[in-house]
């Protein structure tokens, strides 16, 4: 059974959803993120993806207040991510409350690092995040392009321990375009054994049936909750008490 996985994405302390890469036109929600953790959690939601995005463009995490606040306040197990480079952020997170982290640039910048992360950390706590614009790797606040292809930079982790990789289709974040299936097959074909977490473009609990029948591990969606076209209700099947 695939994993709900609702994310929260916190720029200068406001819940907010981008289209793509462009912070530019990202809209800002109202409700705080505490209200809406427990909301979540009310609703047998287990997991929250936290994504720090002034973390991400600033290249070190800024809100672990946030992290903190929703630790001490709920029995939610939090992904923490955005901006994450060094053991010191890892730790720093641990610390505040997440019980696991997505790293992206730094799987780029320094391979080595992250793959050491795997084994120090333990597969199990350190998830890849690797986002992709037409197969190509994007990263640092998906504000940088490379000419990595996808399925060799999962590749490279696979063979190094990696069990969990985050992926993105970028041109779907947001969009409520449905999200990219072809992209979540072909790395499933590729790694059988991965677990996906699908990101992007999740537009109804069809696409969530979709990426369950297709193997999918995990999907995490955010705009398609707030903007009402999937409602806690819809999610039960997927939920277990």
């Amino acid at each position: 059974m695939i994993q709900i996985i609702p994310s929260i994405a916190i720029k200068d302390g406001k819940i907010i959803r981008v289209e793509g890469a462009n912070i530019d036109k990202a809209k800002i929600y109202n409700d705080s993120p505490i209200d809406v953790a427990r909301r979540l959690e009310d609703h047998g939601i287990k997991v929250i993806h936290l994504v720090d995005l002034d973390g991400a463009h600033r290249g070190s995490p800024v809100n672990y207040h946030i992290l903190e606040m929703l630790s001490g306040h709920t029995n939610l197990e939090l992904d923490f991510t955005g901006g994450i480079h060094t053991d010191g952020d890892i730790s720093k997170a641990y610390e505040y409350g997440a019980d696991y982290i997505t790293a992206a640039s730094i799987a780029v910048e320094r391979k080595e690092l992250f793959a050491s992360w795997i084994v120090s950390y333990g597969r199990e706590k350190i998830t890849l995040g690797a986002d992709a614009l037409n197969g190509k790797i994007a990263y640092n606040g998906w504000m940088q392009n490379s000419d990595i292809d996808i399925l060799e930079h999962i590749g490279y982790f696979y063979e190094r321990g990696l069990k969990y990789v985050k992926t993105t289709d970028i041109s779907k974040e947001g969009s409520l375009a449905g999200p990219a299936f072809d992209l979540y097959a072909s790395i499933l074909k590729e790694f059988p054994e991965i677990c996906v977490l699908a990101s992007g473009g999740v537009r109804n609990i069809d696409d969530i049936r979709r990426l369950n029948d297709m193997g999918v591990f995990a999907v995490i969606f955010g705009k398609a909750y707030y903007e009402g076209n999937i409602k806690l209700e819809d999610l039960k099947e997927f939920l277990v008490k």
